[in-house]
């Protein structure tokens, strides 16, 4: 007889042993495992997925929303026609027409010395030179201030430094 056989015989023989009261007790103790069991393996994560199901599909909206708008703008700057050098230069020097910003032309590089740039201004002033002049930053070397010392402008993040920039090949020619 296999150590299977001989237990499932001693577990037999203690059941009939007991009395009708206790295998009823066992018999309900053993569903009311059963059902705890299947409740926590199975039921209660189902309800806390469904339960999130909502937040997750407006996360998933977002970034979905936030995705097709970042796939437009690579469409539209791989549409865009290029700009010869000249052209580019020209147009990043009347975006750059505040006093903070000194624009030095290097040959295919310009140089951008910042001073009390404020953070929203250089973001701005940033995506304009990307998309209309067709320049791109390739070298940053700034450091953050705070405003001045006025009250209201004290949480206002400025930037100091330099950046380069790069002008777009001079084999681009406008259409």
């Amino acid at each position: 007889m296999s150590t299977l056989n001989r237990f499932k015989a001693t577990l037999a023989t203690r059941w009939q042993a007991l009395s009708t009261r206790e295998q009823r007790g066992l018999t309900w103790l053993g569903l009311l495992l059963s059902a705890a069991l299947i409740w926590t393996v199975a039921i209660a994560p189902a309800l806390d997925t469904l339960r999130d199901s909502h937040t997750r599909r407006a996360h998933i909206s977002t970034q979905q929303a936030h995705m097709l708008a970042l796939q437009a703008q690579a469409q539209a700057l791989q549409q865009r026609t290029p700009l010869s050098r000249d052209e580019a230069l020209r147009t990043l020097q009347s975006l750059s027409t505040n006093p903070s910003l000194q624009l030095t032309v290097q040959g295919e590089r310009v140089s951008v010395q910042l001073k009390a740039v404020p953070a929203s201004t250089l973001g701005t002033w940033l995506a304009q030179v990307r998309s209309q002049a067709q320049v791109l930053p390739i070298e940053a070397h700034l450091t953050r201030g705070s405003g001045s010392g006025n009250e209201a402008d004290k949480n206002v993040a400025i930037w100091n430094g330099s950046l380069v920039l790069r002008l777009p090949d001079n084999t681009a020619r406008a259409q």
